[in-house]
């Protein structure tokens, strides 16, 4: 169901093919050898930069191993004309006829259209969210989120056997402070006055509520005990309720991650012990003293012994700390803890999903895993740069440790998830996104969600309108395969066409370099087309989807016309968002 895939195929078997008959050596590498869409769609169907990637290896000029492809592709059922562009692209189109069948297949296959084994069932651990349990999550928490979802939704249709995980950093005096916020809270639930909350707690209005929820199930039992007896306890209730929050939070925007890891329990299990000595046996620890940081000194710096982890000899910039000078473990060493156990439980590949300000910690992590791990994983970071959130232009307070912040829910409850999430993957994760609570709700061209999910509406509202006026037409997709496909003929419907079967390809593409926001720009690309070819049909009644004396004509664009909703849906659906068959 992927041309470009099986083109592919064939430009490698016509090389191997010269490489028996004597006109090219043998064991050239191929692998960089590709198969796409000119840049330029007047130059053709589809191109190749093989003799370029190919012409040195094999002693030959580019163009001379160009002209040597024509001849042998010239021969490939379907291929109508063959070019060599520029210093030895070669270019080529195909019969209108081999897209009319690949239009058939995207009807057979459904919404699975697009489905790849490109993963080949490879365990990829995808982690995101991973906010401090200490806080409802506001919308700054959304971008990672709604990207780490949709990137493990595209691994998904890719063929990878995606395990979607949530860290919860449990662990460290943030939560120790949650508990002393709590207890406060608690105290004032049972009628005493607090005064105001001190700085450093977290003072939002959602720790009354866990303080009044912690008196309801305890009473009086913490009054007046010593902090050491009540701060695991009350810990371990905040966490509990926040964490609960969080999942809901999730799942109200359509997320349901698999597995919730524990910082605490890591640390706990003796976890980071492992590591030390892991790496120890290994000589990659030493007592040493890091050079102050750049710029301003702190005040409180000071030279001091610590036991450092040579991440020099891994890529990173310096050698980083795992035990502090007092003989506690640093959060970097409960960081590689954690990445060690991923890669015990199974995972070679992870993924780890980033707020922009952690952009400092990308270098370590992965020098921490490509070490632990003797070079077997790889770490790859997405960095999700900030929301700014605004209300016609005028910017929302979404600062949180002020308590003012503007929550994740008060965001889904205004706009709807499949909005949220839409435009959340709108933009490169690295570029910064303005999230407009107005715009983002207009019923425009200008509004990307909107201007999808009318592609998809709009199709939907073709082919019920087809029902009442051609009641004997066949409509289910097997049937609409087996039609008349030879009467499109339009430029702009075989253009169409031809922008739908590149759809498996964008999967491909899309999931290898981990971009889930290329699909919607793709779905942008496919709703603009559709659109387009609409607007035609109203300036000229021949190209109408309708035609009310030619029943066979309507079949054939009737066809177009569910594959695109068939595509648009397939797309949707690795964002989570539900394609819509009716806008009110």
């Amino acid at each position: 169901m992927n041309l470009f895939k099986d083109f592919q195929a064939k430009i490698d078997a016509t090389l191997k093919a010269m490489a028996d008959a004597g006109e090219l050596p043998e064991g050239l590498d191929l692998t960089r050898v590709t198969v796409e869409p000119p840049r330029d769609p007047s130059h053709g169907d589809f191109s190749t930069n093989a003799a370029m990637v190919l012409a040195k290896p094999a002693g030959l000029k580019p163009r001379d191993l160009a002209e040597q492809l024509v001849v042998r592709l010239a021969e490939e059922a379907g291929v109508t004309e063959l070019t060599v562009a520029g210093p030895g692209f070669v270019n080529w189109r195909v019969d209108d006829e081999l897209w009319r069948r690949q239009l058939a297949a995207i009807l057979t296959a459904g919404e699975r259209y697009g489905d790849s084994d490109v993963g080949r069932g490879r365990k990829v651990n995808v982690e995101y969210v991973s906010a401090n349990p200490t806080g409802p999550l506001t919308v700054g928490h959304a971008r990672g989120a709604v990207v780490g979802d949709a990137l493990a939704g595209l691994l998904d249709k890719a063929g990878f056997d995606v395990t979607r995980e949530y860290y919860i950093n449990d662990a460290g005096a943030q939560v120790d402070t949650l508990a002393r916020t709590a207890h406060l809270r608690y105290r004032e639930a049972l009628g005493e006055t607090i005064g105001e909350i001190p700085a450093g707690m977290y003072p939002g209005e959602y720790m009354k509520e866990v303080g009044e929820a912690l008196a309801a199930r305890d009473g009086d039992r913490w009054l007046g005990k010593d902090e050491s007896e009540w701060l695991e306890p009350v810990r371990t209730f905040a966490i509990d309720a926040l964490m609960r929050r969080v999942r809901d939070d999730l799942e109200a925007i359509g997320i349901q991650q698999s597995v919730f890891a524990s910082e605490r329990a890591l640390v706990d299990a003796g976890a980071v012990q492992a590591v030390y000595d892991s790496l120890e046996s290994r000589g990659l620890l030493y007592t040493g003293v890091l050079e102050p940081p750049k710029g301003k000194k702190p005040e409180d710096w000071e030279p001091r012994p610590q036991v450092l982890f040579k991440a020099t000899e891994f890529g990173d910039d310096v050698d980083r700390p795992l035990r502090k000078s007092d003989g506690s473990w640093t959060y970097f060493a409960n960081d590689m803890a954690y990445h060690l156990d991923k890669y015990r439980r199974g995972f070679a590949t992870q993924i780890d999903v980033w707020g922009a300000d952690h952009g400092g910690y990308v270098k370590r992590m992965q020098a921490a895993v490509q070490a632990l791990s003797e070079g077997e994983a790889r770490l790859h970071i997405v960095l999700c740069q900030l929301v700014k959130l605004t209300r016609a232009g005028v910017e929302e307070d979404v600062k949180a440790r002020r308590g003012t912040f503007v929550t994740l829910s008060e965001v889904t409850e205004e706009v709807g998830k499949d909005v949220l999430r839409f435009i959340m993957l709108t933009r490169k994760p690295d570029a910064p996104l303005d999230f407009d609570l107005e715009k983002v709700m207009e019923q425009s061209k200008d509004n990307p969600v909107f201007y999808v999910q009318y592609a998809h509406a709009r199709a939907h509202s073709v082919l019920r309108h087809a029902a009442e006026a051609f009641p004997d037409l066949a409509q289910a997709p097997a049937a609409l395969a087996e039609g008349p496909l030879h009467r499109l003929t339009d430029s702009q419907e075989l253009g169409l066409i031809k922008l739908l079967a590149g759809w498996p390809r964008l999967v491909d593409s899309a999931a290898e370099a981990y971009e889930p926001h290329r699909v919607a720009f793709y779905l942008n690309d496919v709703a603009a087309a559709f659109h387009g070819l609409w607007t035609k049909g109203k300036d000229d009644t021949s190209l109408r989807f309708l035609v009310a004396d030619d029943a066979e004509l309507t079949a054939a664009r009737l066809a177009l016309i569910r594959a695109v909703a068939l595509v648009i849906a397939s797309g949707l659906r690795i964002f989570g968002v539900e394609p819509l068959e009716e806008m009110r």
